[in-house]
């Protein structure tokens, strides 16, 4: 679905933030990008839909290679991947629901879009979309009245209104608090595997990312050093990726419902 070939950014200070990535993921899996600050991570989910310009190397997904693709074409392409930012990218005079209906942008025509008169299916699909997050008496709140973790359920609900291929999605829970996190992350992986979705999730937080993908890609330095399932990290891994440190408190064991278990004596 997803498929990167030997990509390569280099800034023109000469730094190379991307080493020939080769990087492939089928449809509906939910990944997540950890190392060190300064991996590679940020650059690696906006080179994929190219608001960081590859150096070099190819994006497909499905049949489409983005790399080459002009503006029109990647402006169609761009539609099929929704973006979750860290910092939440909303307008804060805007409404709730104007903010998810932005996400349908690249969809209406310039006139409907500056007016913001958007198809009644639209507002009905924005409507839907904030009853499953739990915001749907908020739809008419500015969106500079909302605490953090609400915020980023409207930053899903305009990203999913694209109804994308793919998620990138970056950094989601660093300015939330622990309950909030795990709120989010939960709910990010049950909209992937409600609609199918496949999803590269950008994270700091090694335990959380353990609790709820399925896959984790470690990167440091601008190169993969561990591709594997949550359960493969082990301190040795770890290590590799983010240099010596004790990180048994780090790993922790889940059940089946991602509740952490005390690990046996």
């Amino acid at each position: 679905m997803l498929k990167l070939k030997k990509l390569v950014k280099t800034y023109r200070t000469g730094d190379q933030a991307l080493k020939a990535i080769d990087l492939e993921m089928p449809e509906g899996q939910v990944l997540a990008l950890i190392g060190p600050s300064g991996a590679g991570k940020s650059t690696l989910i906006r080179c994929i839909n190219r608001l960081v310009e590859p150096t070099s190397g190819e994006v497909w997904l499905d049949d489409l290679e983005l790399t080459h693709l002009k503006a029109s074409g990647l402006r169609r392409a761009r539609r099929e991947m929704g973006m979750i930012f860290q910092e939440y990218a909303l307008v804060e005079r805007l409404t709730v629901m104007e903010n998810v209906l932005s996400g349908r942008l690249g969809y209406v025509g310039f006139w409907r879009s500056l007016t913001r008169r958007y198809p009644q299916s639209d507002v009905d699909e924005a409507f839907r979309l904030l009853d499953r997050v739990g915001l749907l008496a908020m739809a008419d709140k500015r969106a500079d009245e909302l605490s953090g973790g609400q915020r980023q359920r409207v930053g899903i609900c305009r990203a999913l209104i694209q109804n994308p291929k793919l998620l990138l999605v970056d950094e989601p829970t660093a300015s939330l608090d622990p309950k909030t996190s795990r709120q989010i992350m939960r709910l990010i992986c049950e909209l992937c595997a409600e609609r199918g979705l496949a999803a590269i999730i950008n994270i700091h937080d090694v335990a959380l990312a353990q609790m709820f993908v399925q896959r984790v890609v470690g990167l440091r330095f601008g190169a993969i050093e561990f591709d594997g399932p949550p359960e493969a990290l082990t301190p040795d891994v770890l290590t590799t990726i983010y240099g010596e440190e004790d990180w048994e408190a780090t790993i922790k064991k889940v059940d089946d419902d991602g509740n952490e278990i005390e690990a046996a004596e």
